[in-house]
């Protein structure tokens, strides 16, 4: 007789590389049809199109969830090096597709869809995009969550979930209307709310000092709490997690004050602290020093560095008791990524905890911090930089305008010290800009107290050590990198342009699914008729399918045979968006001016959002 396996040995069966069981066609549909059933309570004679697409859903997360708390559960037993990614934007998207292809359930789930007597692509219209981000850094971020559960890497993003994203775009008139992204009105199958690990967010209040150390006193009290979203890497059954934060009013919000009476007023005023969560700001490379804005950066930040911090003191799984009193190995098992300035509260506020909660030294603080966070620039527009009023920090964040001046002030001592004298230099450097307002340089701040900086292409890289960063540079050479942006080929090749993965998989393999160098193969095609004609039959099938849409969707007919000039992106001025008109103007005055010559047909494509205040976008689409 077989001896019983250990509670180990059981788990270690079925650990994060062991699963491998994929749903087949009648699992399916006895899933869907469950789902149908005890999940959203209908049958199939009164259930909705949206009611089969949350039951296809609810089916795929089923997938998903066993993978996902191995996952994690593996995480705790090996205690690896956890990397978080902070974001005040995650443009993710639809999931049903990409969950399916990362699964490998795309052709049992077509099939199992077909036999219900249902079309797939119907139901994959009806999920909203979860469009919580403005352009190329809230995809980045999200682009990147794919890439590191692919990889295999024990990696957390964490922003917010805001109630409305990205907002919707009419076109009146020629003019850009906004309509409100409520895109949660009908729920999320995909989040999982965690109010257990809700945590405190502190705003206002005055510092107390004694000589214990600092106190930040008679704050006022912003509850976060977490919703977890999975995020499947492709066939690897790693299932890491991206956690956004919304937040919600402690139940005595406003009532400490009950002898004014107005318990209704009170009640009302919860809108108030819930408002920080509410919505993402639509700018896309410029900076608006709003409060409400402040206050969503600082949000994040603190929700985060505390359950970072829970997670690093209790390293085993199902521990909730702090096991790790040291922070001495706090860089050795974190790594923060800061995604812009964004999060560059994380700075101070990581300082705040070391320093005035967990009693450390200043410099071994300093030390940990610096190790332990690293930076991505996304631009250098003058106008996108964040540089927030120091009038501001001092009524919303006394204690971090506090630590960011004893910061800055150790820094520019340093500074100092090697150029005795130069004061311009100082003046170039300080994290604290003089005038009226007095402002605080966000940007210099992320430098300073990051051990790696990065740009995301090579001649920006350049460009930033160049220009903005120059003194910076000088001074430290060794903490500029560049790290070239990518997209993950799972969305943008095997879910966007299945025909033509299908002809790169017939002469390669699939390799280059998990690695894009593999591409290099296709080099030994490039005379080849049979393979350069199945290129163009994609390509071709492509162009007719999107035409059928136009024609479908805004009653427009395009010339399939014609190139297709295609510009989408955020409407902004140097996108360049003017030129390509100017471009639109010339051809067609060529035309005009030898109608007889030969000319390529060409439809021209322009889409793209405008900032709802950036007056030349809109105008910009106006002309379009």
């Amino acid at each position: 007789m077989a001896t019983p396996l250990t509670d180990f040995d059981k788990r270690k069966q079925i650990s994060v590389r062991g699963i491998a069981e994929l749903g087949d066609v009648v699992e399916l549909k006895k899933s869907f049809n469950r789902h149908l059933h005890f999940t959203l309570v209908k049958d199939r004679n009164v259930a909705t199109p949206r009611d089969y697409y949350f039951a296809l859903a609810h089916t795929i997360r089923d997938h998903l969830v066993g993978r996902w708390i191995r996952t994690q559960q593996y995480y705790y037993e090996k205690d690896p090096k956890r990397i978080y990614y902070l974001s005040l934007e995650f443009y993710m998207g639809r999931t049903l597709q990409n969950t399916m292809v990362n699964l490998g359930l795309e052709n049992a789930t077509d099939e199992a869809i077909y036999q219900l007597g249902l079309d797939i692509e119907e139901l994959e219209e009806i999920e909203e995009d979860a469009g919580l981000g403005n352009g190329g850094l809230g995809r980045l971020a999200a682009c990147f969550l794919d890439s590191l559960a692919t990889l295999g890497l024990a990696a957390y993003g964490y922003g917010i979930r805001y109630e409305f994203g990205i907002f919707n775009q009419k076109i009146h008139n020629g003019w850009q209307v906004e309509e409100a992204d409520d895109w949660l009105r009908y729920g999320n199958p995909w989040e999982k709310a965690r109010p257990e690990y809700m945590l405190p967010v502190h705003f206002y209040g005055r510092v107390e000092h004694s000589p214990n150390g600092a106190r930040w006193v008679d704050t006022q009290v912003v509850l976060a709490m977490p919703y977890d979203t999975p995020v499947p890497g492709f066939k690897n059954n790693t299932v890491n997690t991206m956690r956004l934060w919304s937040a919600k009013a402690p139940n005595d919000f406003n009532l400490k004050d009950f002898n004014i009476g107005d318990y209704i007023q009170a009640v009302l005023d919860r809108n108030l602290a819930e408002n920080i969560s509410r919505v993402l700001y639509p700018n896309d490379n410029f900076f608006e020093g709003k409060e409400l804005r402040l206050k969503q950066e600082y949000f994040v930040v603190a929700a985060t560095l505390q359950d970072i911090i829970r997670r690093f003191k209790s390293s085993k799984f199902g521990c909730r008791d702090p096991v790790r009193t040291s922070f001495e190995t706090f860089p050795e098992k974190v790594a923060i990524q800061l995604n812009d300035t964004h999060p560059a509260l994380a700075i101070p506020e990581l300082m705040r905890i070391l320093v005035d909660v967990e009693q450390l030294e200043w410099e071994k603080a300093w030390d940990i911090t610096i190790q332990t966070c690293a930076y991505t620039n996304h631009t250098v527009l003058p106008e996108a930089l964040e540089r927030w009023p120091v009038r501001m920090f001092e009524t919303l964040l006394p204690r971090h305008l506090q630590i960011i001046y004893e910061i800055n002030q150790i820094h520019l001592d340093k500074i100092a010290a090697q150029y005795p004298g130069d004061e311009d230099r100082l003046k170039r450097m300080s994290l604290i800009e003089e005038g009226d307002p007095k402002r605080i340089n966000m940007a210099h701040l992320s430098v300073v107290g990051s051990h790696a900086v990065n740009g995301v292409a090579r001649i920006h890289s350049e460009i930033v050590k160049s220009t903005i960063f120059k003194d910076f540079y000088e001074v430290e050479p060794t903490k500029f990198q560049n790290k070239t942006n990518g997209i993950t080929p799972r969305r943008w090749l095997l879910l966007c342009n299945p025909g033509l993965a299908d002809v790169i998989a017939e002469r390669i393999g699939e390799g280059f699914i998990t690695d894009l160098y593999q591409l290099k193969k296709l080099m030994a095609f490039v005379d080849n008729d049979a393979f350069i004609s199945d290129v163009a039959n994609v390509k071709q099938e492509n162009k007719l399918k999107f035409a059928a849409y136009l024609e479908n969707e805004y009653k427009l007919k395009v010339n399939p045979s014609s190139i297709f000039d295609v510009h989408v992106k955020r409407i902004h001025e140097y996108k360049r968006q003017l030129l390509n008109c100017l471009h639109v103007i010339t051809l067609y005055n060529r035309i005009k001016k030898a109608p007889n010559k030969t000319f390529v047909p060409r439809t021209v494509l322009i889409g793209g959002k405008a900032a709802p205040g950036y007056h030349m976008a809109k105008m910009i689409i106006k002309l379009i």
